[in-house]
């Protein structure tokens, strides 16, 4: 996609270029100063040292000539130096103490009879004397004046840099270059590709719906989970439309100074007016358009309400008939504001779930179009396999699978490097099962052997895929469950054989070991945190009756406040644990019993884990004499196996992993967000 933009229309400020490069004479600066100084040096006679006088005759030998007659004439300079002729005409040279040159001197060259001559001081000093003299002088002060210059230039221009863009909204304008990203390129999401599809029909066909009285919506709010494609479906629209696009973050408005984010949500109108018809589109508008604070807050950000105030009162300044819509994309939108969500601001929020299995499909051979694919590879089964997976997993699926492919040398995918793919984003990096012990391969294999055999002996679960012992990040094993088909609503009896399932671990380790051991810590976790949902939440309990307790929480990002105040009494609290002890009680009981009628199977299985280390689902249910589900059983309530325990293919973690709840039936269908693992 180009992000270059056409030059703005007339009035608006220019658009910033880079500076120019420094001329080449520059370069020259320094060698010219160089030759400067050596000229100078040499041609001002007094920034040089005075070459020493040559002396034909010693002071005591010129005294000894005079005394006896032999000079004739004498010229002494005040520096001391001396020169004159001899009575034989022949010329010398001294140099007479500045200290002994007194009326003793000349005392004695009088009575000697010489003719003496004084040589005056010259009337001025040499002009290389005086300009060193200067230098010498005002250079200090020059060196001062120029080092503040520099510093409050300096000042000046950082200040401007900081300050000049301050109220200017970092905005990225599309008008005649659009974005290569069209609607076709966004697999799947047919519903929200129309609600959006009608914004840009409208901006291209006004006429029709003004004849019909129908009024565009001034915003459209896209919600979903990350990854879901929010930002490329705005992409989209920039590629389809034909009317200037234009792309901020909500980030961009939060800045140091008060008063600069509703100056940029200002310009940001202003820009949309210049160009209108035109459509903004606004990132993370949770960065600033945040629930301000109530009466009962104790603290106020006064500066974020600013930002959000101003842009609530430009989403009202404009009219419809401005051709100015507004897009924007969360992931938050529980923490929106309501004044931003009303009808005449956002008058439409659409939802963007994660995917389907068929818009799964999709995705994947959107993201394979520059991959070669063999015979093997099922885009459709490699889908059925991916629940819960968003568009960006699917795309990270795709390359992994690619980087699979390529480390064993190859350049065509095979089913096999998409399963490896989804264990690597699941669980880690596949490790040999040498790195166990042999007891505690023993153990693992008897772990995994039990959550198989009670899922396979379970109707309502959902059928084994896989088993494993090849530890995988910090799971020592896995056993993965897939779904046939795409669950909505959970069922009591799902839940509860869901709870067998998690702890049929535990219970094959006390049927065959006769002991517990950690590697079931996570399976208790995760049948726990199920259990009290059961409770709490789903209503399932007939000790409490049909009340329910949500945690609460972020709406698609997951995790529950830190310090959610309880809205029950301690005796209710001590009946949820009560109930929650005794589903997972049952739970156990169950499994440990199916396990026990079973004690052949699940040492067959177990045995398989250690020679083979990976077994097929097809095994396990021909070892129990059955076949594996094809389909669900008509009329059965089931629920959506991508919001939870199936945000990944069901797979089992050991020791330290991580276990996904599963939300209440009748909720809305958004994915759990809890870190992606399964029983």
């Amino acid at each position: 996609m180009t992000k270059q933009a056409e030059s703005p229309p007339p009035g608006d400020r220019p658009t910033p270029t880079a500076p120019p490069p420094p001329p080449a004479w520059r370069h020259w600066l320094w060698p010219l100063a160089i030759l400067l100084a050596v000229g100078l040096w040499v041609a001002l006679p007094g920034t040089r040292p005075g070459e020493p006088v040559k002396m034909d005759l010693t002071y005591s030998k010129f005294l000894a000539d005079v005394d006896s007659g032999q000079v004739k004439a004498v010229t002494i300079k005040t520096n001391g130096e001396a020169s004159g002729t001899l009575t034989n005409g022949h010329r010398f040279t001294t140099v007479v103490p500045v200290q002994l040159a007194g009326d003793q001197l000349l005392n004695r060259l009088e009575k000697n009879k010489v003719a003496v001559t004084a040589s005056p001081p010259s009337a001025s000093p040499s002009f290389g004397s005086q300009v060193l003299s200067w230098i010498l002088l005002l250079g200090p002060f020059l060196l001062i004046i120029w080092f503040w210059h520099r510093l409050s230039k300096g000042a000046a221009g950082s200040m401007q840099g900081m300050l000049g863009g301050v109220g200017k909204s970092r905005v990225k304008a599309f008008d005649a270059e659009r974005p290569e990203t069209t609607f076709a390129d966004v697999a799947g999401y047919e519903g929200a590709k129309s609600e959006i599809a009608e914004v840009v029909d409208f901006l291209r066909r006004p006429e029709g719906y003004r004849r019909a009285g129908a009024m565009a919506p001034r915003g459209v709010l896209m919600v979903g989970p990350p990854g879901t494609g929010k930002t490329l479906l705005a992409r989209a629209v920039a590629g389809e439309a034909d009317v200037p696009f234009l792309s901020v973050v909500g980030s961009s408005f939060v800045e140091m100074y008060v008063g600069v984010g509703a100056a940029r949500a200002r310009d940001l109108f202003a820009e949309a007016r210049k160009r209108a018809p035109a459509i903004v589109f606004v990132d993370e508008i949770d960065a600033l358009g945040g629930r301000r604070a109530g009466t009962s807050a104790i603290v106020s950000n006064d500066k974020r309400e600013q930002t959000l105030n101003q842009l609530l009162s430009e989403m009202d300044g404009f009219e419809a008939s401005e051709g100015i819509v507004v897009l924007a994309a969360t992931n938050r939108p529980e923490v929106l504001d309501p004044a931003l969500l009303r009808p005449g601001r956002f008058d439409r929020q659409v939802t963007i779930p994660l995917p389907t299995p068929a818009e799964r499909a999709a995705i994947l051979a959107v993201h394979c179009q520059d991959k070669r694919l063999g015979k093997d590879v099922d885009l459709a089964r490699v889908a059925r396999g991916t629940p819960g997976f968003s568009g960006a997993d699917l795309a990270n699926l795709a390359n992994e699978a690619a980087i699979v492919a390529v480390r064993e040398g190859r350049e065509v995918l095979a089913a096999g490097d998409f399963d490896a793919a989804r264990d690597r984003i699941l669980l880690g990096r596949r490790e040999g099962s040498n790195v166990l012990l042999p007891a505690e391969k023993e153990a693992v294999a008897v772990h995994e052997a039990g959550h198989a055999l009670v899922a396979a002996l379970s109707p309502n679960a959902d059928p084994v895929a896989k088993v494993t012992i090849l530890p995988a990040g910090q799971a020592l094993g896995g056993t993965e469950q897939l779904p046939l088909v795409e669950r909505h609503l959970y069922g009591e009896d799902y839940l509860t054989e869901t709870l067998s399932v998690r702890l049929g671990g535990r219970a094959a380790e006390l049927v065959v070991l006769g002991q517990g051991s950690t590697g079931a810590a996570n399976d208790l976790a995760g049948a726990t945190e199920l259990a009290t949902k059961m409770v709490r939440e789903f209503g399932l309990s007939p000790a409490l009756g049909p009340v329910g307790y949500p945690q609460g929480g972020s709406v698609f990002l997951g995790g529950g406040p830190a310090m959610s105040s309880r809205s029950f009494a301690e005796t209710t609290q001590a009946a949820i644990d009560a109930e929650v002890a005794r589903l997972l009680r049952e739970a156990e009981q169950r499994a440990t019993g199916l396990l026990t009628d079973h004690r052949a199977q699940l040492d067959e299985i177990a045995d398989l884990l250690l020679k083979q280390e990976t077994v097929d689902g097809t095994v396990v249910y021909g070892l129990l004499g059955a076949q594996p589900p094809s389909a669900h059983p008509t009329g059965e309530t089931i629920a959506p196996r991508r919001v939870s325990v199936a945000k990944e293919p069901a797979v089992h973690r050991i020791g330290h992993a991580h276990a996904a709840p599963v939300p209440a039936p009748g909720q809305d269908r958004r994915p759990d967000p809890s870190p992606k693992a399964a029983p």
